[in-house]
C-alpha cells in the first residue's frame, strides 16, 4: 500500500521533470495523507499535459456516497483494469502523481517502524495514478488513487507492497488517453528496479498527520 508520502521538491524541478508549463500554487509537504488535495499530472485533450490538485481517495462516478473515497486511496495493479471501482478510471483517467519520497512501515520487535523511501539518484518519483470525476450535489469532485504493486528486492525488507513508480520514458504511454491496449498498460504496472530507491528509518512522529515538517525525513536508529 501507499498511505503517506512527501512532495517538497522545488516547483521548477517538478515542472521540468514532468514537462509541464504552469503548476498550481503548492507548498512543500512532508506528510501527505489520504483525504487531502494532492498534485497530479494528466493529459488534457485540449491543453496537453497539465497539473491539477485532486482529492486523494478515488470516488467512482457511480458512487452514491463520496465517503467511499476514504477506502480507495490505493488500487492494486493486479486487478485495476477489471475492478468496478477503478476500471473506468483505468480506461480514461490515468495520471502521474509526483512524489519526493514515501513512507512505509516495517514490523520490528512487535512494533511498527516507519521508513522513508526516496529516489536514489533523482529528485522525484512518478507514481502511476488514476483519476475520476464525481458529480455531487455541490458540484463535481475530482479525486485520485495511487496504484500499488508487489515490492521489489529493496522494499521487501520493509513491506510486501509499494507504489508503481514509472520511468520517464513510460510517462507518455501511461498518460495517453488514446492508449487503450490493456496488456501494454498492465505491463507498465510492475515494481521499479531496486537500484532506483534508497530507504532509512524515521521518527514515529510521522504517524500523526498534523506533523508536517522537514524533520520527519531525518534518519533515526531503528
Amino acid at each position: 500500500m501507499c498511505g503517506r508520502y512527501s512532495l517538497h521538491t522545488h516547483p521548477e524541478v517538478i515542472a521540468l521533470y514532468f514537462k509541464l508549463g504552469l503548476l498550481p500554487d503548492i507548498a512543500p509537504r512532508y506528510n501527505i495523507t489520504p483525504g487531502t488535495n494532492i498534485l497530479i499530472v494528466r493529459q488534457d485533450p485540449e491543453r496537453g499535459r497539465v497539473a491539477d490538485l485532486y482529492r486523494w481517495g478515488l470516488i467512482p462516478g457511480w458512487a452514491k456516497d463520496p465517503a467511499i473515497g476514504n477506502k480507495l486511496a490505493n488500487a492494486r495493479a493486479e486487478t485495476v483494469p477489471e475492478k468496478p471501482s477503478f476500471r473506468t478510471a483505468f480506461k480514461r483517467g490515468r495520471c502521474l502523481i509526483p512524489a519526493s519520497g514515501f513512507y512505509e512501515w516495517k514490523t520490528v520487535a512487535g512494533r511498527k517502524q516507519p521508513y522513508y523511501v526516496r529516489p536514489a539518484a533523482a529528485d522525484l518519483f512518478a507514481f502511476a495514478g488514476l483519476t475520476e470525476r464525481w458529480n455531487g450535489p455541490e458540484g463535481p469532485v475530482h479525486s485520485c488513487a495511487i496504484i500499488t504493486t508487489d515490492a521489489n528486492e529493496r522494499m521487501r525488507e520493509i513491506h510486501n507492497r509499494m507504489p508503481v513508480i514509472l520511468a520517464p520514458e513510460d510517462h507518455t504511454a501511461w498518460l495517453d488517453p488514446g492508449n487503450q491496449a490493456t496488456a501494454r498498460l498492465k505491463a507498465l504496472l510492475k515494481p521499479c528496479p531496486a537500484a532506483m530507491m534508497a530507504a532509512h528509518p524515521v521518527s514515529p512522529r510521522v504517524n500523526t498527520p498534523r506533523n508536517d515538517e522537514p524533520a520527519l525525513l531525518e534518519p533515526v536508529a531503528e
